[in-house]
């Protein structure tokens, strides 16, 4: 008979503690999430204390089940979900079943929390269990319900006054503002021109580089040199001066000290993951939640790193110890600081019980195990292993030079350094986002003393323009949310997805771009629920939730406070708001046609301008055309090569294109910009090849270059390699969360799935 029935949240991770604990264990998973609320109006009764209708999850029912059933024959019941606010919600819900299924009767009930699923800390847990928290139950229980009420009423009021099928966040909608607000400083940017002045200088047979930095004794600001007419004055006049040589004034030596970045955190490691491997956030966390869970690496399922969903850079001491032990035997004692380095944690918020992310063992070292990982495994294992090792070595050692150099009516200065002691270095270096390399980093300057001359090659005025802010990539994303406080760490990968699937945002080159619903939904938010999708307000509301964590707040208040004004809006905008004043933005300009006012409309395929008089008038024009230019615009040198009639660049539902003036006793069209050809033959005409395309919405799919004469289509990658169940031409390359990258057949009734390792795909179905 069991004695101990042990509930974890996924198979691989019972799988890995099944191992650990042996006779008298069993160990089922719950598959995730067991209940969640009704998916209906009601199911947060605001009127009784905010009370919850749950439901059971339906693809998670026959788990239920088994549990239950397994629950009967057992002596005891020890929850050992995730050690968060998600995962004590998770095992109170069990409870909460079992106990209605009459499962448990007078059997004693345990939680478990562990951070990293080793055989000794799976064994710590089972001997010191607790009971349930109900302040992170409870907490939990509060973010849901504002989600639900924010989602169910917010929701109902985009589609009257937008269009149908739209929906708001409380934690999206602020992001969604971040990007729509960066995209609209960059159209608002205005690039200012300005000059540098530079040297090409040699010494001692070596060639070097100086910038002016002061002329005829002022200062030089980054705009002092505005222009090419004084750039090209302040060369002559320099050129002139120096007589083809430099004298140093002033050589300044310094040494500075470089410090290890503190070891993971969950968004830390988002980023990370973004910067070097080019890893969604969500690649990350699936990768993560695999080596937290345990993987066979020959001694059976062993779990990896610690717990990946934490704010804390806290490590335990033992992993310390290990750590510095590993770092005294593979880089020697000089590499090993006195005492061991400390980060302070910057969420004040951050549960300091929880560890940072880190290897279950330092001399675990990614390379001896690199053969039984996956490729996404070995990437992401070894940016943690490294970043841990880094952060308890001594820091780097930096020494820097500048030169001051005397051009009689101006001086340059160059400066350099060089890494005088490697340090934590030579195992890893923190990325960074938006900023150009450091022009010093790397750079040595021949060894020069005050009073020695250096030879003028020649005096360059270089142009440059200030650029726009840049847009938001998946790291700097994941890092200004953090900033602001929205969200939590577990949160940031599905806020990006949840933004990508609704069509807010779009993805193009690892930059994200608001797409014109976005747009539209921002405005409205922002003009109309500015305190809800104000980031202060969201910050605070998530500081309250772990107020609630911690004990230190009653959730039902938090819920009546929040309640109150924010349905009292929503029925106030019902009535007020007219939707054209939403989807519509009025023009200082009069429409060609009527001469009425025209404005910036929502349409089915985005935003256009059109006049006011509709249906009256039906003057329209795409957005980015001026007035002149509202004629289709004649492609030059170009002729239908069917009729020999004009071609000209349409819009059409996917975007522009070139098509026959001769339309419609005429179909030729032609793609605007040329596909990219995958080299692999159409299966279905065997004439044209298959195009990597992008749909209006920024979807990547791939089709015949015949189309329209050829439809065939598909969503993944083409592979030149013919089936070997159904001699289909091409297989193709499907990745999904629960499989991962696999090589199918993309025909429906063809089976033929094998898996297949590339790192550069992403999820396709």
């Amino acid at each position: 008979m069991v004695n101990a029935l042990v509930i974890v949240e996924s198979p691989a991770k019972a799988k890995t503690i099944k191992k650990y604990l042996g006779k008298g264990y069993e160990v089922l998973a719950s598959y995730g999430h067991v209940r969640d609320l009704l998916p209906k109006e009601g199911a947060v009764d605001t009127e009784h204390d905010f009370a919850m209708k749950y439901q059971i999850v339906d693809k998670n029912k026959k788990h239920v089940d088994e549990i239950t059933k397994a629950m009967k024959k057992a002596d005891a019941l020890y929850l050992a979900t995730d050690p968060d606010r998600e995962g004590e919600a998770i095992s109170w819900h069990l409870y909460e079943l079992l106990k209605a299924k009459k499962a448990l009767k007078d059997k004693p009930v345990e939680r478990v929390v562990f951070h990293e699923i080793t055989k000794k800390a799976v064994q710590v847990a089972i001997d010191h269990p607790r009971g349930l928290s109900w302040d992170l139950i409870n907490a939990q229980q509060a973010r849901r319900a504002l989600d639900y009420l924010v989602g169910f009423n917010l929701s109902p009021l985009l589609w009257k006054k937008i269009r149908r099928g739209l929906s708001a966040g409380r934690v999206q909608s602020p992001a969604l503002c971040m990007i729509v607000e960066r995209e609209e400083a960059i159209e608002k940017f205005v690039a200012a021109e300005y000059w540098t002045i530079e040297a090409d200088l040699t010494a001692k047979e070596q060639n070097f580089v100086a910038k002016l930095t002061h002329y005829k004794e002022e200062k030089l600001s980054q705009f002092t040199v505005n222009n090419e007419q004084t750039a090209s004055e302040i060369e002559s006049v320099l050129s002139k001066a120096t007589n083809g040589e430099l004298l140093v004034i002033k050589v300044e030596k310094k040494q500075r000290k470089r410090h290890p970045a503190a070891p993971f955190i969950t968004s830390t490691l988002q980023q990370e993951a973004s910067r070097k491997l080019g890893f969604t956030a969500q690649r990350t966390m699936r990768t993560a939640q695999q080596l937290y869970e345990g993987i066979d690496i020959g001694e059976g399922e062993v779990g990896l790193i610690s717990y990946m969903r934490t704010d804390s850079v806290n490590l335990a001491q033992e992993a310390i110890d290990e750590t510095r032990d590993f770092i005294n035997q593979r880089f020697g004692q000089e590499n090993l600081p006195e005492s061991p380095p400390t980060y302070k944690t910057k969420s004040k918020n951050a549960q300091e019980a929880h560890e940072a992310i880190r290897p279950t063992s330092a001399f675990r070292d990614p390379e001896a195990i690199k053969k039984l990982l996956s490729a996404d495994q070995y990437k992401l294992y070894n940016l943690i292993w490294k970043r841990t090792i880094a952060c308890q070595m001594i820091h780097a050692t930096i020494d820097t030079v500048s030169l001051d150099l005397d051009a009689k009516e101006g001086i340059f200065r160059a400066t350099g350094s060089t890494i005088a002691i490697p340090g934590f270095m030579s195992v890893y270096l923190e990325g960074k986002d938006d900023t150009k390399a450091d022009d010093d980093e790397g750079r040595l300057l021949p060894p020069l003393k005050k009073g020695d001359k250096v030879s003028l090659e020649q005096i360059r005025p270089e142009q440059h323009f200030t650029e726009p802010p840049p847009r938001y990539s998946e790291a700097s994303l994941v890092k200004s949310l953090e900033e602001h406080g929205i969200g939590r760490p577990s949160t940031y990968a599905s806020i990006i997805s949840t933004l990508q699937q609704r069509e807010y945002v779009t993805l193009d080159k690892k930059r994200f771009y608001p797409t014109d619903v976005g747009r539209v939904v921002k405005k409205f938010l922002t003009e109309h629920f500015t305190q809800y999708v104000d980031y202060d307000f969201t910050a605070k509301l998530e500081d309250e939730l772990d107020e609630i964590a911690r004990g230190e707040k009653d959730w039902v208040p938090l819920m009546k406070d929040f309640w109150k004004p924010f349905t009292a809006l929503v029925q106030n905008k019902t009535e007020t708001v007219d939707r054209k004043d939403v989807t519509q933005e009025a023009l200082d300009e009069k429409c060609p046609k009527c001469a009425s006012q025209l404005s910036i409309r929502l349409g089915r395929r985005g935003r256009f301008i059109g006049c006011t008089n509709y249906p009256e008038c039906d003057y329209t024009r795409n957005l980015n055309d001026d007035a002149e230019s509202a004629e289709p615009e004649i492609v030059e040198g170009r002729i239908c090569p069917d009729c020999q009639s004009a071609l000209v660049i349409k819009q059409g539902k996917y975007g522009k294109f070139i098509g026959c003036t001769g339309y419609p006793e005429c179909k030729h069209i032609e793609p605007l910009e040329k596909p990219e050809d995958t080299g692999v033959e159409c299966p279905d005409c065997h004439q044209g090849n298959i195009l990597k395309r992008k749909s209006r919405n920024g979807k990547i799919f791939y089709s015949c270059s015949r189309y329209p004469d050829c439809s065939y289509a598909l969503w993944n990658p083409p592979v030149n390699e013919k089936c070997p169940e159904c001699n289909w031409p091409i297989l193709s390359i499907k990745t999904t969360k629960r499989k991962g990258s696999e090589k199918v057949c993309p025909q429906k009734e063809c089976s033929y799935a094998v898996p297949y390792e590339n790192n550069d795909l992403e999820e396709t179905g």
